[in-house]
């Protein structure tokens, strides 16, 4: 009965805490996909400013990454000019992931989705390097996330194609 004393009894009082399963309510957010969860294998594209630290390209894929866990990644790929960067080889050889060098051909012959880089332009002769790269690594696989640009270091993901992924030195330089 509204109002009545004894009912007070049975309530709850406003300043107590509740475990509340925040899935049902109607403004949570969705759970991760299942790609999160059982991810396909992907590949990082990377590029850097000359001189960035192991700590700087740790945090950049980390952040780039989110919820796929490192685990999913089977490549690294960048641009030749780059791939003596002490960075990118600490980032590969502490993960043990082969590190894929592009040749500028190819770099530009995949093109690239976010706004071109007139600093990776200006320098190498290419519009981009590691959205580029990462579908390169990838077989041709589709980004599955953008350039993100975060200290010195950009990172691009890719999912890889249905190709097998021993082929994925294919058109590369492997580093590692």
């Amino acid at each position: 009965m509204p109002g009545n004393a004894s009912c007070s009894a049975h309530a709850t009082p406003s300043n107590s805490r509740i475990p509340v399963n925040r899935s049902l309510l109607p403004d949570a957010l969705p759970a991760a996909p299942a790609s999160v969860h059982n991810p396909a294998p992907l590949a990082l594209g990377l590029g850097c400013r000359s001189g960035v630290t192991l700590a700087q390209v740790e945090a950049a894929v980390h952040v780039a990454l989110g919820a796929w866990p490192l685990a999913s990644v089977k490549a690294v790929a960048t641009l030749d000019a780059k791939a003596a960067e002490a960075a990118l080889l600490a980032f590969c050889a502490r993960h043990a992931l082969p590190l894929q060098a592009f040749a500028r051909e190819s770099v530009n012959a995949m093109g690239v989705q976010s706004a071109v880089s007139v600093a990776a332009y200006a320098r190498f002769g290419v519009e981009g390097v590691c959205e580029p790269c990462a579908r390169l690594a990838a077989r041709g696989g589709p980004l599955v996330r953008g350039k993100l640009a975060l200290d010195g270091v950009t990172v691009a993901i890719a999912a890889f194609a249905e190709a097998s992924q021993e082929d994925t030195q294919t058109g590369a330089q492997a580093t590692a």
